[in-house]
């Protein structure tokens, strides 16, 4: 076991035969006040109107926290969705006063997604963790998943795994090396 410490506090890493990585992520956060995200009540799923030149919409996503803010939008075809302009337009809307992660979410079936994620501060990501958990806890609340999920990104898979409101979600998928490189400290 591996233990990391995150801003959002201590996680433990095991791995399992088939040398895959196993992180305990914790528990979904979906109250507004702790997300943080501007909402006099919680729910499943948030309406908000779009209104961008090229995009004028009410579009439906669900708010959560997996120890940073995500909102998670269902989309009919990843490839096609407006991750660039849709993303940095939510990533700075006056309803997340931190700012927020957007995860575009296609669902292949209740146990396979694809998933797209413009990182708050970064722009669009090949992989995120934190936006994997929120997208399938996202899609088991509004009852379109089903546990466990494998999701698909275009940096890899993971599959997630959530059995309930009161239970942490676990993470699992494999450990490898993306970039090697020495630094010269003064």
């Amino acid at each position: 076991m591996i233990r990391v410490e995150t801003k959002s506090g201590v996680i433990a890493l095991t791995e399992d035969h088939e040398h895959m990585i196993e992180v305990n992520m914790g528990e979904p956060i979906f109250n507004p006040k702790l997300i943080p995200f501007i909402s006099d009540i919680e729910k499943n799923e948030y309406s908000i109107s779009i209104d961008l030149p090229d995009q004028k919409e009410m579009i439906h996503m669900a708010v959560l926290s997996m120890g940073n803010p995500h909102a998670v939008i269902t989309v009919d075809d990843i490839d096609k969705a407006h991750v660039e302009g849709l993303g940095a337009y939510l990533e700075s809307h006056p309803l997340f006063p931190k700012r927020v992660n957007v995860g575009f979410m296609e669902i292949l079936t209740p146990h396979h997604i694809r998933l797209r994620v413009f990182e708050r501060g970064v722009g669009e990501t090949l992989a995120c963790g934190t936006g994997a958990c929120a997208a399938v806890v996202s899609g088991i609340k509004r009852n379109l998943l089903t546990s466990p999920v494998k999701v698909d990104m275009r940096g890899g898979s993971l599959s997630i795994d959530w059995k309930s409101d009161t239970n942490p979600v676990m993470m699992k998928g494999p450990a490898v090396t993306l970039f090697e490189g020495d630094i010269e400290i003064a």
